[in-house]
């Protein structure tokens, strides 16, 4: 029923009660708008989220980047440390696999990185997002290398990635090494250890940020 609220309504509200005596109040449409703000407060206070942990992936150590200037901008770091780390493993597959083969693209979409024999490789920093567009993308493109009979690999540096995102990702098709696996694989594949020499780089502070 819509009806004007009186001065008892407006200080139970919490409001001046002249603006109430100034509009009429309809309860039922308060209430069902009301249950909506209830409903996403209820879910906000639910939510969770999966913050990266603070270590110093190797990557970052060999620039002299620690987390605290990371995260001070983890949108920029996260973006060129994620070209930084693809093109040192495009490249040294380049130069070292004898089954290379550049990246497969449909029309100006890039389904992976490059190829190494059967293995179609996309090359990831950390997967830190798990928004549905993302993971059915990623879906996507494994279903559409799967077709062209390579298996796709994802070869990620960092080990804190959003596990909702890793499993998606690998029941949607790829194959995926994190860490320590991904310079295993990369040894095995091109005979070059990447860890060892990014390692031995870090040490000689030659690539050290003056931060």
């Amino acid at each position: 029923m819509v009806g004007a609220v009186s001065g008892d309504f407006g200080q139970f509200f919490g409001c001046d009660c002249n603006i109430f005596a100034t509009m009429n109040y309809d309860f039922k449409l308060d209430s069902s708008l009301q249950k909506i703000l209830s409903s996403y407060r209820d879910s906000f206070a639910r939510k969770t989220y999966e913050r990266p942990v603070a270590y110093v992936d190797l990557l970052m150590d060999l620039f002299g980047i620690d987390d605290h200037r990371k995260s001070e901008n983890s949108q920029y770091w996260g973006r060129e440390l994620g070209k930084c780390w693809e093109k040192l493993v495009v490249v040294l597959f380049r130069l070292s696999a004898v089954d290379f083969t550049p990246s497969i693209k449909e029309g100006r979409s890039e389904l992976a990185d490059f190829c190494s024999g059967s293995d179609a490789i996309d090359t990831k920093y950390r997967i830190g997002s798990g928004d549905a567009g993302t993971l059915k993308k990623f879906a996507s493109n494994a279903e559409k290398l799967t077709a062209l009979g390579y298996r796709p690999v994802l070869l990620i540096l960092r080990t804190d990635n959003l596990a909702a995102a890793i499993s998606k990702c690998r029941s949607g098709g790829w194959d995926i090494r994190v860490g320590e696996e991904t310079f295993v694989y990369i040894h095995q594949n091109t005979g070059f250890d990447l860890q060892r020499w990014m390692q031995r780089v870090s040490l000689d502070n030659s690539f050290k940020l003056d931060l």
